[in-house]
C-alpha cells in the first residue's frame, strides 16, 4: 500500500456515521444516510452514503443490490426536490484519486462552486 492509502481516513465510517446527530439530515434508514455536506462545495450540497462500508461505485457487489436500489431511490427523490427548488441539480460520484474519502458516496448539488 502506498502512503496515500496508509494515511487515508474514511470520513463517513470514522465521523459521519459514528455520530450523525450533528448532521442536517435529509434522509436516514438502516442502510442509507443523506445529509447536507459539512463543508459544501456548492450552495446546495447533499451527500448520500450507504451505512455499510463500500469502497466506491466500482466496489459494489451483488450483495449490495438492496442498498444500491435504496440509494438510487433516495438520490432520485432528493435530486428532484433540489431541481424543483433551484431549477437545476447535478449528481456526482468520484473514483480513484478523485475520491477524497474511500467510501461510496454521491453528491447532489446545485449552483456554482463556492
Amino acid at each position: 500500500m502506498n502512503n496515500i492509502t496508509n494515511n487515508f481516513t474514511d470520513f463517513y465510517c470514522d465521523v459521519a456515521l459514528k455520530d450523525p446527530s450533528s448532521l442536517k439530515k435529509e434522509y436516514e434508514s438502516k442502510n442509507v444516510l443523506a445529509y447536507h455536506h459539512t463543508r459544501p462545495h456548492w450552495p446546495i450540497h447533499i451527500v448520500v452514503v450507504p451505512k455499510k462500508h463500500i469502497g466506491s461505485f466500482t466496489d459494489l457487489s451483488d450483495k449490495d443490490t438492496e442498498i444500491l436500489l435504496e440509494i438510487i431511490e433516495v438520490i432520485k427523490i432528493l435530486a428532484k426536490k433540489v431541481e424543483k427548488e433551484n431549477g437545476a441539480a447535478r449528481i456526482l460520484t468520484n473514483l480513484g484519486t478523485y475520491q477524497d474519502s474511500k467510501h461510496l458516496h454521491f453528491h447532489i448539488s446545485s449552483g456554482e462552486p463556492q
